[in-house]
């Protein structure tokens, strides 16, 4: 079920930017993106006294992750690095945590959320990419 999540498989900076081109998000509604995720799985960590003890800290600053604030890409690719970050920690610690039953609403919830990015995506369109041939990112 986790795989409706774009860090949820064999994740990496290609797949995850061309998740955000897929839906058409600017780098404005990429972050809104990330933020959703991010305030999610930061209510998660403050609610397992566990993970608040381990990870708690982790959420002081935003974003999350030792990649945060950083571009690697000639694309504007912030936050594609930064959701790799944040959703590697979401899969490989909360995602195990979660029930059927938080996974479909987690899922449902997502469902929502991007629909409502994809809304928004029309109305302000992302500037198309510039043509750098097969070299796309530094």
């Amino acid at each position: 079920m986790s795989g409706h999540f774009p860090f949820s498989g064999n994740t990496n900076r290609v797949s995850v930017f061309g998740f955000y081109e897929r839906y058409n998000l600017n780098p404005a509604m990429q972050e809104k993106y990330y933020k959703w995720w991010y305030d999610w799985a930061k209510n998660f960590v403050m609610a397992d006294a566990d993970l608040k003890a381990v990870k708690g800290m982790e959420f002081s600053h935003y974003p999350f992750g030792q990649h945060s604030h950083v571009d690697f890409h000639l694309r504007q690719g912030a936050w594609t690095t930064a959701l790799i970050d944040l959703g590697g920690f979401i899969k490989g610690t909360i995602f195990p945590k979660l029930s059927d039953e938080q996974m479909h609403k987690l899922d449902e919830d997502h469902h929502h959320m991007l629909h409502a990015l994809e809304e928004e995506a029309k109305a302000t369109p992302r500037p198309p990419q510039p043509e750098l041939g097969w070299f796309r990112h530094t």
